[in-house]
């Protein structure tokens, strides 16, 4: 349950000496309907969600309506056909090419509007996972610094599976060490098996999504 989620987000801040405004948990809704986002998320006045999938987010998003007062967060790989989509989205953590960058800022440019993104990081160099290599994140991050219609606010990574969430830690620890060499210490990770410890990492924003479920 969300409650009991950022207990625990709360209760990993106080071990890192951290405060827990520093941290926002994104609620991912992805494979649930909006009638359960609404009794297990929207009920208790939690607003920031998260989705996989352009045409899953456009569908709950036409679905709630603006008067939810949702700020949505795109978390999955996106496609550079899919750019013109994205109208009310308010942070795109998976930026993983100049190729898409330069997709965002032609459509930004087109509607006078920037796009706020992470760049996301293959920190662990899983085979068919997406992101960056960690040494590529400097020059496109670079390419982004560039762009005037694409906003860098931090770096993105996905730990590999395990029932161990400590196994995450020597990931989340090198996103965090990238982000402070190129002055871009906010950081998207850890998921509902492994959050507790990215917190203690130094996220400032975790994916959450069968955990406030349940």
């Amino acid at each position: 349950m969300l409650p009991a989620v950022l207990d625990r987000i709360a209760a990993a801040c106080r071990r890192a000496s951290r405060d827990p405004a520093e941290v926002t948990l994104v609620a991912v809704t992805k494979g649930h309907d909006v009638a359960a986002v609404r009794r297990h998320v929207l009920a208790y006045g939690h607003r920031v969600l998260g989705e996989n999938r352009v045409q899953e987010w456009r569908a709950k998003a036409a679905e709630l309506g603006e008067e939810a007062g949702v700020e949505w967060h795109l978390i999955g790989h996106l496609q550079r056909n899919k750019v013109r989509m994205l109208r009310g989205v308010g942070l795109i953590h998976s930026l993983d090419s100049e190729r898409l960058a330069d997709a965002l800022e032609a459509e930004g440019a087109r509607r006078d509007e920037t796009f706020r993104v992470l760049v996301q990081v293959n920190v662990a160099r899983e085979e068919g996972k997406f992101g960056v290599a960690p040494e590529a994140a400097a020059e496109l991050a670079r390419h982004v610094a560039s762009l005037e219609h694409v906003a860098l606010e931090g770096l993105m990574t996905m730990a590999p599976y395990s029932l161990d969430p400590e196994r995450s830690r020597p990931v989340f620890r090198g996103l965090r060490h990238l982000g402070d060499r190129l002055g871009v210490p906010r950081l998207s990770m850890g998921m509902s098996g492994d959050f507790e410890v990215a917190v203690e990492e130094g996220a400032s924003w975790v994916r959450v999504g069968s955990a406030l479920f349940r």
